[in-house]
Formats: structure tokens, sequence, C-alpha cells
């Protein structure tokens, strides 16, 4: 396991990579990316080619031949006309390639991340820094086909130049070995800037969240009431400073070992010229093409430079990333896998499981075993932070044991297909999202399959006791929910929590529906009522048709004593369980702290 891990942590090679993101751009449009490649590249060779047309032009002009001079000239308007119109469609033909390209890599990023079962990926700094910066150069990525295209042209007016330069003299092919430099320096100037970039990744997630809690109007209240407003901009402005001043120091370092090795080239080029002047049988047309193709020369090894920079960053900080996504979403679903139950027989089974949050050395749960039989509605209690929403987080496979299994009917979670094991579940979590859509969209997108089906939605919402809420809503369920849209309506936390519940109670027979503390939002005796006739229709659906189990889980014990099996969690441990009759008769953490919360309410 460790070494499959140290496996996954490591970027793929960047040869690999490159490839794999070019596949992305000839699925997407091939015709489009071979035109686009073939207009840079001819509008190349035309630019390179136009010193030899100068000298041709040089030599006509000093043999005094008005008619070959004619000619040249007509050719070189032809050169510019052909370079600039190849010029103007290559930029056309690269931008829609780009906005083809750029679809096609966000879907795939996304598909990526929607197919990873787990969320360790979302939770360890290492991996979220490598996703910020992914996320954040993925439209980069996409321009990624024209930076190919533009290196390729570039490297192609240096191949055709320095020819131009050799038919000359074959000496003047020492300019290549002085142009080496330049193009070396560029080279190791991406890497050291990649890897000041790869340091800095959480410098620049945090100056970019310090921007969202700033502005966003969920965290808006809590900002202005605490006068958060200068200490958030300080923190973001020190975070973002820190970024730049290290990306400073090693721009200027690689800066003037840039500018050293292109005045090297400078003294060279100097020098071939001179050298030319030297030979006595060198035409004006071949001193012309010298100083033209020479002058050329030290532009085009700046612009292979810069693009082979600009290429290799993104070589670098995009596609490598983008391969060790694909790599990491592989592995999730690498080997056979068994299907899902589509009736639950035994129920679920711990085994010793024990489990540690990405990054934390303390046990979230430790040492937990227990059955947890089908077709019963089974409660988990315990005080905030004992672990009751880990244990039902890996229940749902969101997370893997750090140790033990967890068993379905008999199958290892492990080697279930975790789509299909989704497909059996649904809830209602404590950290819920509020989707911004209207009513009908923000509930039935707990099955999707029914999100058109008005009667569907409905029967979730009275099951959810919601249809109160709903019929006093201006739209019933076409009413768009959130301010920030044209005629949004504002929900409160409860009635959100409410929206919430509807969404779970989609699907009408899931294995495993989960409610945890889907009623924090309400008072305890309302959340009591709820879960009384949520426990009741669980037992009528559930145990009759297909065996699964309701997880209800709070922190309030007088909420719960109609549960069939409650789960008592302490510190990260199963300290005790039992129907509330045997808990109270055995006078233990249940009883004492049943106890407790009765007398406070008394």
């Amino acid at each position: 396991m460790d070494q499959r891990r140290s496996d996954i942590d490591t970027l793929p090679g960047a040869v690999e990579s490159l490839w794999r993101s070019l596949r992305h751009g000839l699925k997407a449009e091939p015709k489009l990316l071979v035109v686009s490649g073939a207009t840079r590249l001819s509008a190349a060779a035309i630019d390179a080619l136009f010193a030899l047309g100068l000298a041709y032009l040089t030599d006509a002009v000093t043999g005094r031949s008005v008619s070959s001079a004619s000619i040249v000239a007509a050719v070189l308007a032809l050169l510019v006309a052909g370079n600039w119109l190849l010029d103007v469609v290559g930029q056309r033909l690269n931008r829609r390639l780009t906005e083809r390209a750029s679809i096609s890599l966000e879907s795939h990023v996304a598909r990526l991340q929607s197919s990873i079962g787990t969320l360790e990926h979302q939770e360890r700094v290492d991996y979220l820094d490598r996703l910020s910066l992914l996320r954040n150069h993925a439209p980069a990525l996409s321009e990624l086909y024209g930076s190919l295209f533009s290196t390729a042209g570039a490297i192609l007016r240096l191949v055709i130049t320095i020819g131009l330069l050799v038919s000359v003299h074959p000496a003047l092919a020492v300019l290549a070995a002085f142009a080496l430099p330049a193009l070396i320096v560029s080279n190791w100037r991406g890497g050291v800037e990649h890897k000041a970039r790869e340091r800095l990744g959480q410098q620049e997630r945090r100056a970019r969240q310090l921007f969202l809690v700033g502005t966003s109007p969920v965290q808006g209240k809590e900002v202005r009431v605490a006068g958060l407003g200068r200490w958030l901009r300080t923190q973001r402005q020190e975070a973002w400073d820190e970024r730049y001043r290290t990306l400073s120091r090693v721009g200027w370092t690689s800066a003037f070992a840039r500018g050293g090795a292109m005045a090297l080239f400078g003294f060279a080029l100097v020098g071939a010229a001179a050298f030319v002047g030297t030979i006595q049988d060198a035409s004006a047309g071949e001193m012309m093409l010298v100083l033209v193709a020479g002058s050329r020369l030290s532009q085009y090894v700046s612009l292979a430079a810069s693009d082979m920079h600009f290429f290799r960053t993104i070589w670098l900080d995009c596609s490598r990333r983008l391969a060790w996504l694909e790599d990491y979403a592989a592995s999730e679903v690498r080997g056979e896998k068994e299907d899902a139950p589509s009736v639950l027989r035994d129920g679920v089974h711990l085994e010793g499981v024990s489990f540690k949050y990405p990054g934390t050395d303390t046990y979230a749960l430790e040492d937990v075993s227990i059955e947890l039989p089908a077709g019963r509605v089974i409660a988990i209690v315990g005080e905030n932070g004992a672990g009751k929403s880990t244990l039902v987080k890996l229940i749902c496979g969101l997370y893997r044991p750090t140790k033990g299994r967890i068993v379905i009917d008999g199958t290892d979670l492990r080697n279930m297909e975790l789509a299909a094991w989704r497909r059996c579940l649904s809830g209602a979590f404590q950290d819920f999202f509020m989707f911004e859509y209207p009513v009908q969209q923000s509930v039935g997108v707990g099955d999707v399959r029914n999100i058109e089906s008005a009667e569907h939605v409905s029967a979730a919402v009275r099951r959810a006791g919601a249809d109160r809420l709903v019929m006093e809503l201006p739209k019933g369920l076409e009413t768009q929910l959130g301010v920030t849209w044209e005629s949004g309506v504002a929900l409160s936390h409860g009635q959100w929590q409410r929206i919430a519940l509807a969404r779970a109670y989609m699907r009408r027979t899931p294995l495993v529906l989960v409610l945890d503390e889907p009623a924090s939002a309400l008072d305890a005796e309302t959340e009591h009522a709820l879960f009384d006739r949520y426990a009741q229709a669980a037992r009528e659906d559930q145990r009759v048709h297909t065996g699964g189990m309701t997880i209800l889980v709070s922190h309030r014990f007088s909420t719960v004593q109609m549960a069939d099996l409650i789960v008592v969690v302490v510190g990260s441990r199963i300290v005790e369980y039992g129907t509330h009759a045997e808990l109270m008769a055995g006078d233990g953490t249940y009883a004492e702290l049943y106890n407790l919360q009765a007398a406070s309410y008394r």
C-alpha cells in the first residue's frame, strides 16, 4: 500500500505527460490541429527565407539586371503578403483550437475529479497544492498546442537561417554553437522557476482562499462584525509578497544568466560579419544574407528560448499534473471490482476499523468492530468530535480505513465498485451544500434520473416535511434559490437544511439512508418529531423492500430513542450499543449522558 501511494505521489515523466496532453487535442479537433500546425510552420519557413530573397535582390540590383530585380521584388512582395496571411489565419485557427481544447480539457479534468470515489486527495496538503496549480493553470494547458507549434516554428526558423549562413561559408556554422548557451539557459531557467512555483503552491492557494473569504457573501456577516477586512487584506498581501519575492529572486538570477548568454551570441555574430567581410570573393548578396540572416538569428534564438521556456512551463506545471491526476483516478478503480448488492441481507460489518484523516497523527476512529444489521434503524450518538460523522463517511466509502475493513453482505468495500455502491446510498449531511438552483433542481439533484419529474420531487419534499416551506415560496418548485440570482429567494439555514433533507429522499429505497445531524438547525423537539417519523417510514419501506438501513447521527440523546440499535461513540471508540431500554438499564455512558441532557432540558 505504501509503495503504491509512493508511486501515485510521483509526477509522471515529462515526455509521457506531453504526449498524453496532446492526445486530447487530437481527439477534440484532429483536422483543425493539423491545419493549424501546417499553417504556423509554413509562416515560419517563409519568414526565415525572406533573408534569401533580399540577397537575390541585392545581387540583381548591384548587377544592374532590371528584369531579375523586378522578378525578385515581386517574389519578395508575395512572401511578405503570404507570411502576413498565414500569420493571421494561423492565429485565428489557434484561437479556435484553444477554445475547443479548453472545453475538452476542462471536461476531462472534471470527469477525473468526479471519478475519484474518495476524498483523500482533497484533504492532503501536497495533493491540494497540485490540484490548485492545475486548476489555476488549466487555461494555459489549452494553449499547449499553439505553444508547441510556436516552438517548432522557432526551431524551423533557426534551422533554415543557419543553413543559409552555412551556404555562404561552412565556418559560419559555429554560430549555432554560440546559440546553444541561450537555449540551455532557457531550459535551466524553466526548471528552476518550476521548482520555485512548486514550493510556493500553498502560498498561492492561501492568497486565493483569503480573497474568497473577503469577498464571499457567505462569510460577509462574520467578516464585518469582527472587522476582519483589513486583517484579511494584510494576510493576503503577505502571502502574495512572499510568493513574489521568491519568484523575483529566481527570475533575476535566470534573467542575468540569459542576458550573458545572449551577449555571448551577439559578440559571435559581430565576429561572423567581420569574417565574411574579409573574404575576397564574397558578393554583395552574400554580405546582405549574412547581415540579415545573422541579425534575425539573434531574434530567432531569443524567440526560440522564450517559446521553449513557456512550453516547458506548461509541460511541467500542467501536463505532468494532468497526467498525475489521470494516474491517481485510474489507481482508484484499478483491478476487478464486485458489483454492489441489490438487496441487503446481512448488513454492514466493521472489523477492527481505525482511521486517521490525511496529514494527522491522531485516530478519528480506533479499533471499531460492530455489526449493523440490515433492515434496521440505527442511531449513532456521541459528543461533538467523537467520530460519528467519520464512521458514516467510511461506510459511504468517502475514505478508506487506515486499518481494518468494512464488509457489505460479505464483500469488502475496498473490492466493491464505489460508483455502484454510491447509487445504493442517499443522505443528508451536516455540512450540506446549498445548491442555488430552482427548488426542483436543488432537490432533484439527489436523483438526477428523476430531476425533471415534479411528482417525484414533490414526494421527496413531503417525506422531508418541507412541503409547507415550498408552498410558501413565490413560484413553488420553480422558485430560484439564492439572492445572487435574478428573482432569487433567500432561505434561512434551517430552510436550506429542509431542502437538503428533501434531496436525501429523492432516492426512495436506498440500501443505506444517512441522516447526519440533518436537523441541527432545528430545536430538539422538532428534531425528535422528525426522527420519529423517519424511523417509522424507514421500517415500513426498507425492511419490506430492500433490507436497507437508516443511519441517524445526532449528539442529542433524547431524539434517538426510537432506533432499533443505538451506537455510542466516545473519544473515537464505540463504548456500548443496544436499544434505548437496554442502554438505560445498563446504566453506562449512554444513560449518564442521556440523563445529563434531559436534566438540562428540564
